[in-house]
């Protein structure tokens, strides 16, 4: 809080203890951004995430961690979460991971950057496939660059000016030549392949 309090054009609105508070107070005071501890009492961070990005979609959320594996990463952006961050690299990068969610960004700490992209070269190395990146059309690589900054359809669509069908045309062959299923492993496809950077 003291760190948040002291950056300019930054107010820190509330503070929650547990899952449970932080949904009631998102809710009365509807923040721009929520950052929030996975480990929560009463309610665990995933699950209060998911609940305050049901009723507030425009609020982005943070997460702070102490787990650097990729099933809490995958939990944490099916949740909502746009940044990611480990406690022990949060007081530098707090500050740059609201500044990006508040652009429509993604940020996540370097070293889970890091382990995303060793993880993603041993599973290539384990199965021995080409990568599928190569399959792709240019078109599909821009497409899948802009959604995993976060637009969706329609301002993909409007910023290449295509048609709304052809975007998601597009975005169904991405999903299914990469073997895809949310928009949560695709921003995790895109962050291995260094197609947005994770910080």
């Amino acid at each position: 809080r003291l760190l948040l309090e002291n950056e300019p054009g930054f107010e820190v609105v509330a503070d929650a203890a547990t899952g449970r508070e932080a949904v009631s107070l998102a809710e009365q005071h509807e923040p721009d951004v929520v950052v929030m501890d996975i480990a929560m009492p009463i309610l665990n961070g995933i699950e209060a995430a998911r609940q305050i990005g049901g009723r507030l979609n425009r609020a982005a959320i943070v997460f702070l961690s102490m787990h650097s594996d990729e099933s809490y990463v995958l939990r944490a952006l099916k949740a909502g979460a746009r940044a990611y961050l480990l406690k022990d690299s949060a007081e530098q990068d707090l500050i740059n991971a609201i500044r990006a969610v508040t652009e429509g960004k993604s940020f996540f700490s370097p070293a889970i950057s890091k382990m995303l992209v060793e993880d993603y070269m041993r599973q290539m190395q384990r199965r021995r496939v080409d990568d599928s990146y190569d399959l792709l059309t240019p078109r599909e690589r821009e497409i899948l660059q802009l959604l995993a900054e976060g637009k969706n359809n329609k301002e993909v669509a409007a910023f290449l000016n295509l048609s709304l069908y052809t975007v998601e045309t597009h975005r169904s062959n991405i999903f299914q030549k990469l073997n895809l299923h949310s928009g949560a492993e695709l921003i995790l496809y895109a962050i291995r392949k260094g197609v947005i950077s994770g910080g």
